[in-house]
């Protein structure tokens, strides 16, 4: 299995080495070729509108967008919560998001940088995580078939819905990789 993470900004490295560590091929994805290449794909923390931004510019936006329509297995932590809502609270105007996940996403809802923060949460099918939350958001709704994994200050933080896994947190600054084994063996179904 070969799962490409999106390097168009953000933390793509923390992510490609958190998956290398439990074994599985990790690469650096940012042209229709390398998306093409892959079994699944990994939408990094950072920010969610240069992202977004930059995938137009890098011309693959439509793709990964069809892609994950099309069933490829994604993961996004923080902004790459963001960038695979169906709706986004406190956007700026004409923001872009690949979509798929039938949640609304509050941008920035646990406060500015200065209010970043890391605390327990439970993780279901995986246990007490210590999570990092940077400028994070959080899930404001979620559609009937999306399923609540985890939850911090009364609201969902971490989601799946089918192929689709997202947090708001940062497991890939920690040296935890329990939520990116839960994506290859739950999401992606390798084991």
């Amino acid at each position: 299995m070969r799962v490409g993470v999106l390097a168009l900004q953000g933390d793509f490295r923390e992510h490609i080495a958190a998956l290398s560590a439990i074994g599985v091929e990790a690469i650096a994805v940012k042209t229709a070729e390398e998306i093409n290449s892959v079994d699944a794909l990994v939408l990094p923390g950072g920010e969610s509108t240069t992202i977004a931004k930059l995938a137009r510019i890098f011309e693959v936006f439509d793709l990964i967008k069809q892609k994950i329509k099309d069933g490829l297995p994604v993961y996004g932590s923080c902004a790459g919560l963001i960038l695979l809502s169906n709706k986004i609270l406190d956007g700026i105007e004409g923001q872009e998001t690949f979509g798929g996940l039938n949640v609304i996403a509050r941008r920035n809802a646990f406060g500015r940088q200065v209010d970043s923060f890391e605390g327990e949460i439970d993780f279901k099918g995986v246990g007490k995580l210590n999570s990092v939350f940077i400028r994070a958001p959080w899930v404001e709704e979620v559609g009937t078939e999306v399923e609540v994994l985890a939850s911090s200050h009364g609201h969902p933080v971490a989601v799946r819905q089918g192929k689709i896994l997202a947090t708001s947190f940062h497991p890939e600054l920690t040296d935890n990789h329990a939520v990116h084994r839960y994506f290859v063996e739950e999401i992606c179904k390798a084991r």
